[in-house]
This record gives C-alpha cells, structure tokens and sequence, in this order.
C-alpha cells in the first residue's frame, strides 16, 4: 500500500501536468465519478458536514485490522471531486495517520487558492470531520 506521502505526490503530479483550471476542474469531478455509490442508509443528518454550501456525506467505519474506512458522496460535482481526492489520500489509514496527515496536496496543486470561500470553508469543514472519526476511533480502541 502507498503511503500518504506517495499518493498526494502522484495527485500533485497528475494535476500539475495541466496548467488551465478549467481542465483542472474538470479533473477533479472527473476523480468525484470515481467514487463508489454511497448506500443510502448513510446518507442521513449525522453523516452531513456542516459548514458546507453543497450537501456532503461522510461515513467512516473502522476495519477490524484498526483502520478507516471512508465512504463520501456529495450533491455537488466539484465538491464529490474534492472529497473523493480526500478519501483517495485518507482511505484505509490509521486513526494516527489520518489525524497527522500534513495534506499538502491541497495547496501543490493550487486547491485552495482557486475554491471560492465558501468551497474552501467546505473543505475544511470535511477534513476536520475526517480528522474528527480519526480521534474518535482512536479514543474508542485506545490505540
């Protein structure tokens, strides 16, 4: 399995072999196509993030070997990229890892600077609850 480390390089690397943004962005709701269906039975209130414009979904369950296990899905196209970048990186991650994920990639291939506000407050809102099962597993397990 590629580390953390290995996955952000390979997204920075790909995006970066694309200089307009609009090709970028396309890339990314191309990446969001690439998520698995989100059962319904996960798509409720608990499982929405606040502080997001458009409606995201996330569910993480613990794997008996002490790992996450992230499914997402969002109403918007940009943002369901966004998100299924996020759980390409997290996915199948420690509680340990997930918490200390320096997720550098946002900022390598221009992310931040090119979401408006409101998507930018969107996408912390997701790591932070990502971030938040992390803590919450690990806090269960006593890991």
């Amino acid at each position: 399995m590629k580390s953390i480390e290995e996955v952000q390089e390979e997204i920075v690397d790909e995006f970066n072999s694309v200089d307009d943004w609009m090709d970028r962005y396309t890339m990314i709701i191309d990446e969001g196509n690439t998520l698995p269906e989100l059962p319904e039975q996960y798509r409720t209130p608990a499982n929405l993030i606040e502080g997001c414009q458009s409606r995201v979904w996330i569910q993480a369950d613990l794997t008996p070997e002490g790992r996450i296990h992230f499914q997402a899905d969002s109403d918007a196209m940009i943002v369901k990229g966004i998100i299924a970048l996020l759980v390409k990186v997290l996915d199948n991650r420690t509680p340990d890892e997930v918490r200390d994920a320096d997720l550098h990639f946002i900022n390598d291939i221009g992310l931040g600077e090119n979401l408006s506000p409101t998507r930018s407050n969107g996408l912390l809102a997701m790591i932070k609850q990502m971030r938040l099962y992390a803590v919450a597993f690990k806090m269960k397990t006593g890991n």
